[in-house]
């Protein structure tokens, strides 16, 4: 149970592994499981202990987040017998080190202030829509297609404007993306691994806050703790200003800008995709004027 675990340095890395665990069933291991109803899901703790080489009292504090210094080798046991990809070993592997490491305070927020090159960088790539978000994905700064691309995000205040918030709470959203299944569990496991490094983040506390209590969807994959999902590289819109469009999507850092990144979205000249981006990134009322999120805040955000 979380009220187990520890507040300390070791609580994310326990919260992880007991997620892992209750995710990994019997067979997957190659245990057999016996007739009688099991009132534990997916793995027991004593069952994961064996597997890994270690003592049940050991992994019940690591699980705990009492202990917070398990060595690589351990780390390496785990990972083996809950079958975790690469990105889930390398999180895992994060999470100890976070946890030997543990302070108290948590650092300050990245910076909110896009720089002016960055802005005018956003300009230049028109009519592909761009943007700029924070690492808990607020929307900073966007051309007009980047806007735009994302029907209805407008008529939120910029502070309000956040591409997750977007997904599971604009009613618009559903309709945009044909797989907003995927794009949601994507979303989440983007956030969970940020949340395993910077825990106690405030930007990101205040958003999983919000969402958790305003979205039983974000709530119910948020509890799954994944932490990797697919990225894929196209995209389809069913836009309703601009009809259905299918776009290759790039999303990269930016040097010298500690947790903002750049996104895109392009299609090939001279396809109906590349023409709805040119009628896309004309729905704006002053195309001229730079997208720098600064428009006069609309009331109907969400509460």
């Amino acid at each position: 149970m979380a009220s187990e675990q520890s507040s300390g340095g070791g609580a994310e890395l326990g919260r992880f592994l007991r997620a892992r665990r209750t995710q990994t069933t019997p067979e997957q291991v190659g245990l057999t499981v016996g007739a009688g109803l099991r009132r534990t899901p997916g793995l027991r703790r004593e069952e994961l202990a064996t597997l890994t080489g270690i003592s049940i009292d050991y992994y019940v504090r690591l699980e705990r987040g009492k202990e917070t210094r398990p060595s690589p080798s351990v780390l390496d046991a785990l990972a083996r017998a809950l079958h975790l990809d690469d990105a889930e070993h390398h999180h895992l592997r994060e999470l100890a080190a976070r946890a030997a490491r543990y302070v108290p305070e948590p650092p300050p927020a990245p910076g909110r202030t896009v720089r002016p090159h960055l802005k005018l960088l956003l300009e230049t790539m028109r009519p592909n829509p761009a943007y700029i978000v924070s690492r808990s994905m607020d929307l900073l700064a966007s051309n007009p297609g980047g806007l735009a691309l994302y029907a209805g995000l407008d008529g939120w205040p910029a502070a309000q404007r956040n591409l997750a918030r977007y997904l599971f709470l604009h009613p618009v959203a559903r309709d945009l993306f044909p797989d907003w299944d995927i794009q949601v569990r994507a979303c989440v496991a983007r956030l969970r691994a940020l949340a395993g490094t910077a825990p106690d983040a405030p930007d990101l506390t205040t958003l999983v806050g919000e969402l958790v209590l305003k979205s039983p969807d974000f709530a119910r994959l948020w509890e799954r703790y994944d932490v990797t999902g697919r990225k894929a590289t196209h995209k389809t819109f069913h836009h309703p200003h601009v009809g259905t469009l299918t776009l290759t999507a790039q999303s990269m850092a930016l040097d010298g800008t500690p947790g903002q990144r750049l996104g895109v979205y392009v299609a090939e000249p001279g396809t109906p995709d590349y023409d709805a981006l040119l009628l896309l990134d004309m729905t704006v009322p002053d195309p001229g004027r730079r997208p720098a999120m600064d428009s006069e805040p609309r009331p109907h955000a969400p509460s």
